[in-house]
């Protein structure tokens, strides 16, 4: 069923369903209006931790809070009808311990409406998915490269390489094991996400991944060329608004100082028109 066919937003249910099916969409959003420009497109949106580096300048996803995820998620779920929302948890908010990822995915959900939380972590998470999806809340894993560990992994590199493949493997199945409704691969070799597409029987969404997978996520500030500091390997640019958007700012702004902005039909007079009779 197209997305401008539903009458309501899916459920994680719903996405662990297309397991097998149509391929699931989904991008990022952080704002009201990208929401609704995604909303009749993809099955579901996600709020990411990726704001921290594509709206806030931060280096890093490290110094994303709870309160920049749960403002964020404000804004998108203004723009959403159709599309399901999923929020990222934050560095920070979960690793505790199952009590602590409980509080704080219990307060995004409240105060966002979001359907479900993602959080990233392999077999060391399962016990705190698999408490959350007990008391009611829907978790998307996150496995392969894992964005808020840079630190540890040595930085942006592929996962699963080598010897490597047969631990990501088993976290993709501890993942599935433990609750959650579908698992994100990120930078993982092709032929392992087909295998890992092929061995669980939860969706995989890929970024960097498999055309192979379930589904596909993207960051929309990438794919529509808005953030250009770095372009991953696994964009692919649809658009370069960053370069229309500034070169707009530039005639604007030449404009103004040659002071043929604003012209007439951009100023008022001092009486009014005239009505119609």
């Amino acid at each position: 069923m197209s997305a401008t066919a539903r009458k309501s937003a899916p459920l994680p249910d719903d996405i662990r369903d297309m397991k097998g099916g149509a391929p699931i969409v989904s991008l990022t959003a952080y704002t009201t209006p990208m929401a609704q420009m995604m909303d009749a497109h993809c099955d579901f949106v996600l709020v990411g931790d990726s704001v921290g580096m594509v709206l806030h300048g931060l280096p890093s996803t490290l110094g994303v809070t709870m309160d920049m995820m749960v403002m964020h998620g404000r804004a998108v779920a203004r723009g959403l009808t159709s599309a399901m929302m999923v929020v990222d948890m934050p560095f920070g908010s979960y690793e505790e311990g199952p009590e602590q990822a409980f509080r704080n995915a219990a307060r995004i959900m409240a105060e966002t409406g979001a359907a479900a939380v993602k959080l990233e972590g392999g077999q060391h998470m399962a016990d705190t998915i698999a408490f959350l999806v007990a008391r009611g809340v829907p978790v998307m894993a996150h496995i392969g490269l894992t964005p808020q560990s840079i630190n540890t992994l040595g930085g942006y590199k592929v996962q699963g390489r080598g010897n490597a493949a047969a631990a990501l493997m088993a976290d993709a199945q501890a993942m599935a094991e433990a609750g959650a409704f579908s698992v994100v691969l990120e930078k993982v070799p092709a032929t392992l996400a087909d295998e890992i597409t092929a061995g669980i029987p939860i969706p995989t969404i890929g970024i960097g991944a498999s055309a192979g997978c379930d589904g596909q996520i993207l960051v929309v500030d990438d794919m529509l060329g808005l953030f250009t500091a770095f372009k991953p390997k696994f964009v692919k640019r649809y658009a370069s608004l960053g370069t229309d958007g500034e070169a707009a700012i530039a005639a604007y702004a030449e404009e103004v100082r040659a002071r043929s902005f604003p012209a007439a039909e951009h100023m008022f007079g001092d009486t009014a028109p005239k009505s119609k009779p």
